[in-house]
């Protein structure tokens, strides 16, 4: 994503946040593009506090001056954070930073959750850019692995792990026919936290396209 894509994405998700807002920040670079505007405001004199998913978004938080809340200390009116694939319905796939598990606690914890992302991001079906992130519990790993193994996902562990102390193993996945249901099938392994689907929880899509701004609102169920 360019840095002007970002810019821009960043100012107009800006225009959801009030003042005096608690505001969830979403991690990776489209979320920390937003914490350097909202922080820009913050100079300015406009209060807000910030509910971080992250460590990195809560260092880079502190860095720019943004105060910064836990969950507990006020509703969050909005979170804005980042996707890797948004599917027509703006169900997503997030996780590639593995950030997932607090992101979407952060996420249930909001009144809104708004997406920023660039064109190259809307997929027509979850799966398309082949990639599954999983937060697992260490000590399940090995079972883990061989049950995922088994369901033909082809699981790479990655060598850091999440804030949280857990593992983040990526799946290879195709075109997913029904998210829901693959998510219930991995959420049932033993071990398994997270995954990386999150499915109906965007209220509003940003899209950097061709220079401007679309918005894409979640279809009336």
């Amino acid at each position: 994503m360019t840095a002007g894509a970002l810019e821009q994405l960043a100012a107009r998700a800006l225009e959801f946040v009030r003042d005096g807002a608690i505001v969830g920040l979403g991690s990776g670079r489209a979320a920390s593009a937003f914490v350097r505007a909202l922080a820009g405001q913050v100079r300015e004199g406009r209060a807000v506090r910030g509910v971080p998913t992250s460590e990195a978004t809560a260092a880079l938080a502190r860095e720019l001056g943004v105060p910064l809340v836990g969950l507990g200390e006020g509703a969050i009116e909005v979170t804005v954070d980042g996707a890797d694939e948004v599917d027509p319905a703006l169900s997503l796939i997030k996780g590639y930073g593995g950030a997932m598990l607090r992101e979407r606690i952060v996420a249930a914890a909001s009144r809104r959750q708004v997406i920023l992302v660039e064109a190259e991001k809307l997929v027509p079906i979850l799966g398309s850019r082949g990639r599954l992130p999983l937060e697992v519990l260490p000590f399940a790993l090995p079972l883990a692995l061989e049950r995922l193994d088994r369901h033909g996902l082809r699981p790479a562990v990655r060598r850091a792990l999440s804030d949280n102390g857990n593992v983040i193993v990526d799946c290879a996945v195709g075109p997913i026919a029904d998210p829901a249901a693959l998510d219930r099938e991995l959420r049932s392994i033993p071990g398994v936290i997270d995954t990386g689907f999150f499915l109906g929880t965007a209220d509003t899509v940003l899209v950097a396209e061709g220079g401007r701004i679309r918005e894409l609102k979640r279809p009336a169920a």
